[in-house]
């Protein structure tokens, strides 16, 4: 048809756009992104503090197959004084639906924020470099998530390096307040009934304070305690994979899951973001 049109017209129809190589699983739908495994079988390996520097060890979940190519990365980091066990319902959660997702442990269960940043980082770089996996993962697409302190971590990690693609505190505690030099695109989630890190004095600080021109959201989850990312969260779960996939991926297909803004329900109690995301 393109030919024909050429042949008469003297104009070339335009080339079909080339598909996202990052794309990873089927099309998703309401239902697959709050299913609590995906498409991908999921293997794991444990890593001994013994055998790392920089941070405590922790588990590897991975997509067993190869035939899709390479993956993205998340390194997720607890809060004080919790360890991996804490957050790990995420791990084959995420590796199931395209990604290679390391639970860490920290140095010590009471290392702060900032260290916990430093922690992440270096765990991604264990990851990408020396980890039995390495090959599974493209080093470009990497991101951060953390809880409480892990999730201050967080924070500090993506203004520490904002090559980074997405970071997610999930009510996150940090005593800095403004995180204007953050370029990393960023998911704030927060807990209605948080009082250990109230969103009054951090998760909506952290949130207001990036930069207006970032691609950012704030996710309130309603009548939830600062302990809601510790155990399996559908709400939770939903909004971190499409952050991660629409901007670790550049998967376009979970666009609509983000923008327009979600709006309040039985379990969000506020949601802010700018949309289109630009990323």
């Amino acid at each position: 048809m393109a030919a024909a049109l050429a042949l008469t017209t003297g104009v070339v129809a335009p080339a079909p756009a080339a598909a996202n190589p990052y794309e990873r699983g089927p099309a998703p739908t309401t239902s697959s992104i709050e299913a609590s495994r995906g498409s991908f079988a999921t293997g794991t390996t444990t890593v001994s503090r013994l055998a790392v520097s920089g941070f405590g060890g922790g588990t590897i979940y991975y997509p067993t197959s190869t035939t899709a190519g390479t993956f993205g990365a998340i390194s997720i980091a607890p809060g004080f004084t919790a360890t991996q066990s804490s957050i790990s319902w995420l791990g084959p959660r995420l590796a199931s639906q395209g990604f290679v997702v390391f639970t860490i442990d920290t140095l010590t269960t009471s290392d702060q924020p900032d260290s916990r940043g430093r922690q992440l980082l270096s765990s991604l770089d264990y990851l990408t470099q020396q980890s039995s996996v390495r090959s599974r993962i493209d080093s470009s697409r990497l991101g951060v998530v953390g809880h409480s302190m892990g999730g201050g971590g967080t924070l500090e990690a993506a203004r520490s390096r904002p090559s980074l693609q997405a970071a997610i505190p999930l009510t996150g505690w940090n005593l800095t307040k403004s995180w204007s030099t953050v370029r990393v695109p960023t998911l704030v989630v927060g807990a209605q009934a948080d009082t250990v890190a109230p969103v009054a004095s951090h998760s909506i600080p952290f949130y207001t304070s990036l930069p207006s021109s970032l691609d950012k959201a704030y996710l309130e989850l309603r009548g939830a305690s600062h302990f809601a990312p510790n155990s399996a969260n559908t709400t939770i779960a939903k909004y971190t994979l499409s952050w991660l996939k629409r901007f670790i991926d550049d998967d376009t297909r979970y666009e609509q899951f983000l923008c327009p803004i979600p709006g309040t329900s039985t379990t969000i109690s506020d949601y802010r973001g700018n949309c289109p995301h630009a990323g």
